[in-house]
C-alpha cells in the first residue's frame, strides 16, 4: 500500500467563510430561544404573496421561506459548508490519491478500467473511504435534521398545506389511490421515505437539495436558468407546457414566469412533492398546475402540449420506464412541439473513463441509493427518442452540463 502522508498534505482546512456555518451552529442554543414561534413577517426582498394560514415563523428571503428555527438553519449552514469542502477539497485530494494507487500498479487511471478493478485497487484505502463516509454522513444528517423538524410540528405544516389544497392561483390534483410503481418507492439519495413515503417529502426535498446545490439555488437560480434554456417550437406557438418529474415545482414555476400566458403543468409520482409545489406556487402567487401522475402515463390527450421538458428525471427511473416516458412525451406533444430533457448525459458531457470518477458513481449508486444509475449510464436516450418518432438534434442549445443538449421535435 502506498503511504498516504504526502497526499494528506493536500487537504486544506476549512477557510473562514466555510467556518461561518460552524460558528452559527455554536450560537444556536441561546439564540434559538428568542426565535418567534409564529410570525408571518416578510423581508423587503420577499417575492411571497402569502395566504391565509401561511406559517412562516422566520419570514422569507426573496423566493425562499427561511427554515423555521435558527438552530435548524445553522445546522443546514454547517452541513452545506461541510459538503462544499468534501465535494471540492477532499474530493480533489482523493482523485490524486486514486491516480497514485493506479500508477503504482502500472495502470492508467484514465484508461477506462472496469469498475471491479477500480474497487479492488482503492476499496481499502483509508483516505478514499474517509471521503465517502464524510459525504454520506453529511447526506444522512441533512435529511434527518430536516425531517425531524417538520415532523415535530406535523399538525401545523399539514394544516398549512390543507389551506392551499383547493386554493389558487393554479390547481392541485392528488391521486392517493393510484398504482405507484415499485421502482419509484426507493429512498433515492437516502431521503427518508423517498418521494412517495413521507407526507413532508416536499419540504425535506426542497431544503435538502439546497444543501446539494451548495447555496447556488436558494432563489431557484438554476431552475430559472433551465427554464430559460428550453427552446420554443420553431413556429413560436407556446400555449401549453409540461414538466415531467417536477418534484417541488421550481422549474415549473419558472416556466410559467417565462411564458405567463401559457397553461403550465408539472407532474410527479410523489404526491407529497406536488402538494408542496402547489402550496409554494400559491405562496408565490404563480398560476401553475400540479398533478400526481406518472411520466409514462400522464393521462393527457394526444398532441396536447407545445413544449415538454424534465430535469434530472431519467437517471432516477429504470431503463424500461425511460423508454416509456419518451414514447408518452411524443404522444402528448403536438406536431412541431419540442421535447427538451435535461440530465447528466443529455448535454455534451459523456460517461467518464477516469478511475476516480467511476468510483464516485459506484459509491453514489451503492451507498447514496442512486438505484438506477447503472441503467442510466447504459441508456441510449437518443435511440429511444428516435424510435418514438422524434427528430433529434444532438447539438441543441445548452442547458446544464456541457455546451449542447438533446432536443427532440415531433414531426409536423
Amino acid at each position: 500500500m502506498l503511504p498516504i502522508r504526502g497526499t494528506c498534505r493536500g487537504i486544506q482546512t476549512m477557510d473562514r467563510r466555510t467556518l461561518v456555518g460552524v460558528a452559527a451552529a455554536a450560537m444556536t442554543s441561546s439564540a434559538s430561544a428568542a426565535t418567534p414561534k409564529a410570525a408571518t413577517s416578510k423581508t423587503a426582498s420577499s417575492t411571497h404573496q402569502g395566504f391565509e394560514g401561511d406559517f412562516e415563523p422566520r419570514g422569507t428571503t426573496g423566493r425562499l421561506e427561511r427554515l423555521p428555527t435558527l438552530e435548524l438553519e445553522s445546522q443546514q449552514d454547517f452541513l452545506t459548508s461541510f459538503r462544499k469542502w468534501t465535494d471540492r477539497t477532499f474530493n480533489s485530494v482523493c482523485a490524486t490519491r486514486t491516480n497514485e494507487l493506479f500508477k503504482a500498479k502500472g495502470l492508467d487511471p484514465n484508461g477506462d478500467p472496469d469498475i471491479q478493478t477500480v474497487i479492488d485497487i482503492i476499496k481499502d484505502d483509508p483516505l478514499v473511504q474517509a471521503s465517502v463516509r464524510a459525504w454520506i454522513s453529511c447526506q444522512q444528517m441533512t435529511w434527518q435534521y430536516l425531517r425531524d423538524a417538520y415532523h415535530a410540528k406535523a399538525d401545523i405544516y399539514l394544516a398549512e398545506m390543507e389551506k392551499t389544497d383547493l386554493a389558487g392561483p393554479g390547481t392541485l390534483e392528488l391521486n392517493p389511490n393510484m398504482n405507484i410503481p415499485d421502482y419509484t418507492k426507493h429512498e433515492i439519495h437516502l431521503q427518508p421515505g423517498g418521494y412517495v413515503g413521507d407526507e413532508f417529502a416536499g419540504h425535506v426535498y426542497h431544503y435538502g437539495t439546497n444543501n446539494f446545490y451548495k447555496s447556488s439555488n436558494d432563489q431557484d437560480e438554476l431552475h430559472i436558468k433551465f427554464a430559460a434554456s428550453v427552446p420554443p417550437p420553431r413556429d413560436g406557438k407556446v400555449m401549453r407546457i409540461l414538466e415531467l418529474g417536477c418534484a417541488t415545482g421550481q422549474m415549473t414555476v419558472a416556466l410559467k414566469q417565462r411564458f405567463p400566458i401559457a397553461e403550465v403543468w408539472g407532474i410527479d409520482v410523489g404526491g407529497p412533492l406536488v402538494r408542496y409545489a402547489h402550496m409554494r406556487g400559491v405562496d408565490l402567487g404563480v398560476d401553475v398546475n400540479f398533478a400526481q401522475r406518472l411520466a409514462e402515463d400522464t393521462k393527457f390527450p394526444d398532441s396536447h402540449f407545445d413544449m415538454i421538458t424534465c430535469y434530472i428525471l431519467f437517471h432516477e427511473v429504470t431503463a424500461k420506464a425511460a423508454v416509456e416516458i419518451v414514447r408518452e412525451a411524443h404522444r402528448i406533444l403536438r406536431p412541431g412541439g419540442v421535447f427538451f430533457p435535461i440530465d447528466f448525459y443529455t448535454g455534451s458531457n459523456k460517461v467518464s473513463n477516469n478511475a476516480h470518477a467511476k468510483f464516485r458513481h459506484y459509491w453514489d449508486h451503492r451507498w447514496n441509493n442512486e438505484v438506477w444509475w447503472n441503467e442510466y449510464e447504459n441508456l441510449d436516450l437518443v435511440g429511444a427518442m428516435r424510435a418514438a418518432g422524434f427528430s433529434v438534434d444532438e447539438k441543441g442549445p445548452p442547458a446544464w452540463i456541457g455546451t449542447t443538449n438533446l432536443l427532440g421535435t415531433k414531426s409536423a
